[in-house]
């Protein structure tokens, strides 16, 4: 297996790559590295390869979907291809690796688009973790002329929060960061809430960084708006199974370094948002109720579901 499989796997797993976009792009990157310094000799050989490495990929963070479909849409390329020449399959997986990023690209800046248009001068917004996708929605809007600021969490126990906050005030918006528990003070300041998303589950659920199920809730009862800020892509088939999507649970050491022992220290990395929380999912296809996400995956990307 290619080194940089090895690396990216590490890698995430330390969140030294962190969101569901970046974990995609890392991974297929590590599949594309692989494919250029493939030893295999025959056709059956080089699938081999890239069925182990899709092993350890998926294995590195069970909370993204957005990975494994990626990974899965090139890998059922080569799989489909009658083409024997494993450099010709290697060529593949390096179009098929630029072509999905060059998708991803695109559907970001739609979506930064369609949403930016629900920020209205004055506007206060908070968020909740890091979305390079919501940065982007919030850069778009500060492009089109709108004066509003931005208050955002600092997520513990990983800080993700700061990563937005930096972020944000580059592009000269004004943040005010507040500690996670302070997200109901704050509420009745707030024109609306914008989160980013893990995972999509068929019945219009939303898996996300710890805490934003609370925030949406306190939303819910302040009756500000909550929008989920993602691609279609981010969909988990298998949760039309009736499987549900895996909240991957990390080291108690990220919680507290030194703790007592004997102390049982719990340490979710996700938590699932219901739909009758979520006011409009903003994606590729426009702003769409939570419930219509499996009939609107279905048109767009009906290769998900094979």
């Amino acid at each position: 297996m290619a080194e940089k499989v090895r690396e990216t796997v590490d890698r995430i797993r330390r969140l030294e790559v962190q969101g569901a976009r970046n974990v995609a792009i890392a991974a297929i990157k590590a599949l594309e590295a692989l494919a250029q310094e493939t030893r295999a000799k025959t056709r059956e050989n080089f699938v081999k390869e890239l069925d182990e490495a899709k092993t350890v990929l998926f294995a590195s963070r069970e909370t993204e979907p957005l990975m494994r479909n990626a990974i899965k849409w090139i890998i059922t390329r080569v799989e489909d291809c009658d083409e024997r020449s494993v450099s010709a399959l290697a060529s593949l997986v390096s179009s098929s690796s630029k072509s999905f990023q060059k998708k991803l690209e695109a559907s970001k800046e739609l979506i930064a688009e369609i949403g930016a248009k629900r920020i209205r001068d004055g506007s206060v917004i908070l968020t909740h973790c890091h979305s390079s996708t919501v940065t982007r929605l919030l850069s778009k809007a500060k492009e089109d002329g709108r004066n509003f600021e931005v208050i955002c969490t600092e997520t513990r126990p990983a800080l993700q929060g700061r990563i937005t906050a930096k972020e944000l005030v580059a592009l000269g918006i004004k943040t005010t960061m507040i500690v996670d528990s302070a997200a109901r003070a704050f509420m009745n300041d707030v024109d609306l809430v914008i989160v980013g998303a893990d995972a999509l589950t068929s019945e219009g659920n939303v898996v996300n960084k710890i805490g934003t199920s609370a925030i949406a809730v306190l939303a819910y009862e302040a009756r500000k708006p909550f929008y989920v800020v993602s691609e279609l892509l981010k969909f988990d088939a298998a949760t039309l199974c009736g499987d549900y999507e895996k909240i991957e649970e990390r080291s108690p050491t990220e919680v507290w370094m030194e703790a007592p022992e004997k102390l049982i220290i719990r340490n979710p990395a996700f938590d699932v948002t219901r739909r009758e929380y979520v006011h409009g999912v903003i994606c590729e296809e426009g702003i769409i109720p939570p419930h219509s996400v499996n009939e609107v995956v279905q048109r767009k990307y009906p290769w998900i579901f094979l």
